[in-house]
């Protein structure tokens, strides 16, 4: 069984560093206004691009371009831009639904991977697009059974892409999941005439809604709130079966989402996957590693389509049901080396001993560590107080201008 490639989202140079040292194989990122996280994530400029992957490659890890929105004629001079520019960056693949991206990826010789928006849900489907992809990232509502099937086929008949090898199947192991079909909604559109299909989703299905009958002004009574927010997605349990089933790379959805759920979730889904590999993935695993992914930034967890059912499980209230929290605390002003200590200069909220941070920084990424002793003025203290400059024992690498965080319980957390 060949080793599925984990998939990590960069919607900042924070999340590109934290996927790359949590062992991501590939990272996915946007540019400009056409992509699906267009007003959610940190858009990267054209200029940047370069950078980008010269970062990613440095680590061995590839760097796939999104530009999957649907394109309107005025969108075509840009769209033709941010490509030549992908080509010349060296990009590995773009990720695109819109056929006029497609067409023009090809012309210039980038590897095309198809977007779930195109709904992709047989193998004849698959089929037709071979003669442009080389990887298609499956439509939502296709369960383990069809993908199965669908990589079988894959196989059976030798279907190749145009880089000559077999094509790749991917799917969404875990984030957000969205009520329409493959992501393709309107709500915005009707509401506030800012299209998700433009990468402008408002979220209004994660809103809460009164419902009444116009005819006698009463209000509907609804079980659940929140009827079209669906929990995150969390395939974790189940991962060993897409391995079997023959899926090639394992997508974390997150470009909207900050560095810590990056570093989290895509060590999290690492380590799975080299269990699977080793032959130790167990129950017990499996629960560790959950207790990791509800640490950070979920609506709780739910299996999507995948397990056979026609709607996923609702989120139950809006927002974040993590069990952490981070509060800003300050910023390196200076780290030395040889000692491993940090300065940091101490703005918004005193550290103390004992506590847990994390620092985060564009080059840095995420680093996490236990506050064991705080130092002012050559003197050990059990609380930095505010404003102050204090150093601390480090182990990590971090650097000027880093965020400092301190990590706490949240009293809202989920069970």
């Amino acid at each position: 069984m060949k080793t599925p490639e984990i998939l990590a989202p960069a919607g900042s140079f924070e999340s590109l560093a934290a996927a790359i040292k949590a062992g991501a194989d590939s990272v996915y990122f946007g540019v400009e206004q056409l992509n699906m996280r267009a007003r959610s994530s940190h858009n990267f400029t054209v200029e940047e691009m370069k950078k980008i992957v010269t970062i990613a490659h440095k680590s061995g890890v590839k760097a796939y371009l999104t530009l999957n929105t649907i394109l309107y004629e005025h969108d075509l001079i840009l769209m033709r831009k941010i490509l030549k520019v992908a080509k010349a960056a060296k990009v590995d693949a773009v990720i695109v639904q819109d056929v006029a991206a497609m067409q023009y990826a090809r012309e210039i010789g980038l590897s095309i991977h198809a977007s779930t928006q195109l709904s992709i849900s047989n193998y004849e489907s698959v089929k037709f697009y071979s003669a442009f992809v080389d990887t298609v990232v499956l439509a939502r509502e296709v369960d383990i059974k069809m993908i199965r099937i669908i990589c079988e086929k894959i196989k059976k008949e030798n279907l190749c892409g145009p880089a000559g090898e077999l094509v790749k199947i991917e799917v969404f192991v875990h984030g957000a999941l969205c009520i329409a079909q493959s992501g393709r909604c309107q709500m915005s559109l009707l509401t506030s005439n800012t299209s998700a299909q433009r990468g402008a989703c408002l979220q209004e299905c994660r809103k809460r809604y009164k419902v009444f009958d116009e005819e006698t002004g009463n209000e509907m009574m609804m079980q659940n709130a929140y009827i079209m927010s669906p929990k995150d997605l969390c395939a974790l349990p189940f991962l060993e079966e897409f391995c079997s089933a023959g899926v090639s790379v394992f997508k974390i959805e997150g470009r909207g989402r900050q560095p810590e759920y990056v570093d989290t979730v895509t060590y999290v889904y690492k380590e799975a996957v080299k269990a699977i590999n080793e032959r130790t993935f167990t129950k017990k695993k499996v629960v560790e590693w959950t207790k990791m992914l509800r640490s950070v930034y979920n609506r709780d967890f739910c299996s999507g389509y995948y397990l056979g059912q026609l709607l996923p499980d609702l989120s139950g209230y809006s927002g974040n049901h993590a069990t952490l929290e981070k509060v800003y605390a300050g910023e390196v002003t200076h780290y030395f080396p040889r000692p491993q200590v940090a300065e940091i200069s101490v703005l918004a909220n005193e550290i103390k001993r004992g506590d847990k941070i994390t620092i985060i920084g564009k080059t840095t990424g995420v680093e996490c560590g236990k506050v064991e002793k705080i130092v002012l003025d050559d003197k050990e203290i059990e609380a930095s107080g505010k404003p102050a400059v204090v150093t601390i024992p480090f182990s990590a690498r971090v650097r000027k201008h880093d965020k400092v965080y301190i990590v706490k319980e949240k009293n809202n957390a989920c069970d």
